[in-house]
């Protein structure tokens, strides 16, 4: 891979929440990001988990939109306060960022978002993005902070979007149904039909799944952005890959003019 300067991580609702409460895998990563930062990276992080949070506190009907929407607004600052708390004890300021599919279709809401955010990256802020659950009905529907942090990899300069989630890496068949299934260490292309897998998320605040992710894996690589799947129960692969510069497990999403296994 090219050189890696921003990066962005994306962190998905199974791997900040088990049965409905917050692990400690939160800790793990905010130190990871820490040393990260400290090393000189922009980090940006587009968080799921707000529902999840808010349910913690208000444990009403999550089929309901209307009642997602009340738990998303109940627990986006419950998460942020989990994140501030966390990064304060190394000294690092995050700031919380709220977007909708409609701050990408403006090119002047698209430009605006991206000063904001340069600002806080010149200034060491962490910026911590989420869908604006509370308000976007598209995003409660689809559920797609997956797509979202493509969309905030591309139009924010990232050079690099790592999908921190239960799933280690994409595998050649579903390995809870076909024995013979493997991970896949890189992908140079998506197949038309892996986009028609089913999806399956397996967190009960989830609204994702493995296409959500070949999604944003498709429209990075289309535009010659790498992204990298590994799981974010153990961030043993992630920490080779971006302080090792070793890819020992996960899948690589890379264009194939871009990837040389030389480096």
């Amino acid at each position: 891979m090219e050189r890696i300067n921003r990066i962005v991580l994306k962190i998905g609702t199974a791997t900040l929440y088990q049965n409905g409460k917050l692990t400690n895998r939160i800790d793990k990563i905010v130190e990871l990001v820490a040393e990260l930062h400290n090393r000189g990276y922009q980090v940006l992080i587009v968080s799921s988990g707000a529902v999840g949070a808010g349910y913690g506190k208000c444990p009403i009907d999550r089929t309901q939109l209307a009642n997602r929407q009340a738990l998303a607004a109940i627990g986006q600052p419950l998460l942020m306060k989990e994140y501030q708390d966390r990064f304060e004890k190394f000294g690092i300021v995050v700031a919380q960022v709220l977007l909708t599919a409609e701050d990408f279709d403006s090119r002047k809401r698209t430009q605006n978002a991206r000063t904001m955010v340069e600002v806080l990256l010149s200034n060491r802020c962490i910026p911590i993005i989420n869908e604006n659950d509370s308000v976007a009905v598209d995003e409660m529907v689809i559920g797609d902070n997956d797509q979202l942090s493509g969309y905030v990899t591309y139009y924010f300069g990232g050079d690099l979007l790592i999908i921190l989630s239960d799933i280690d890496a994409f595998y050649s068949a579903n390995p809870k149904e076909d024995s013979t299934a493997h991970p896949i260490q890189v992908v140079t292309g998506i197949k038309p039909e892996w986009l028609k897998l089913e999806a399956n998320p397996t967190d009960q605040f989830a609204t994702g799944g493995i296409v959500t992710k070949l999604k944003a894996a498709k429209f990075l690589m289309e535009k010659g952005i790498p992204m990298f799947l590994t799981s974010g129960l153990n961030l043993e692969h992630l920490h080779s890959l971006l302080l090792e510069r070793v890819q020992k497990g996960g899948t690589l999403f890379v264009p194939i003019k871009h990837w040389n296994k030389e480096e």
